[in-house]
């Protein structure tokens, strides 16, 4: 019995450096992993309590619309998508603001072709 315990005693006792970075590395990963979802759930809850009248934004539903009024004491806001077509939504609905790039339409068009440009006259 003596012989077993000498035996099971004269192994290794410490573990090797692959065993702790098999365990190090996931573990480090989780953290980070955790840290950037928290630092972009913040930056999303300050979106959705800085958005002020008069906006255009995009509802987590996937709706344009342009902010009409803003209750604070409900933490909800009126909406309109579409002339005089308005909802009342809550604040987290509200997936992010838009900027005037969205919506910025091709105001000049194609030039039209001028009658020079047509095919190639054979000689």
């Amino acid at each position: 019995m003596l012989e077993i315990l000498a035996q099971t005693d004269g192994g290794q006792t410490g573990g090797s450096p692959l065993t702790l970075l098999i365990f190090a590395v996931p573990l480090l990963m989780f953290f980070f992993l955790q840290r950037s979802n928290k630092r972009r759930a913040q930056q999303q809850r300050m979106v959705q309590q800085s958005v002020q009248e008069g906006e255009e934004i995009l509802t987590t539903g996937g709706m344009f619309g342009t902010v009409i009024e803003a209750d604070d004491d409900e933490d909800s806001i009126l909406v309109e998508i579409a002339p005089g077509t308005r909802i009342r939504m809550v604040r987290g609905a509200v997936a992010k603001r838009l900027s005037e790039e969205v919506y910025e339409e091709d105001d000049e068009e194609e030039p039209a072709p001028t009658d020079d440009e047509g095919p190639i006259a054979s000689s």
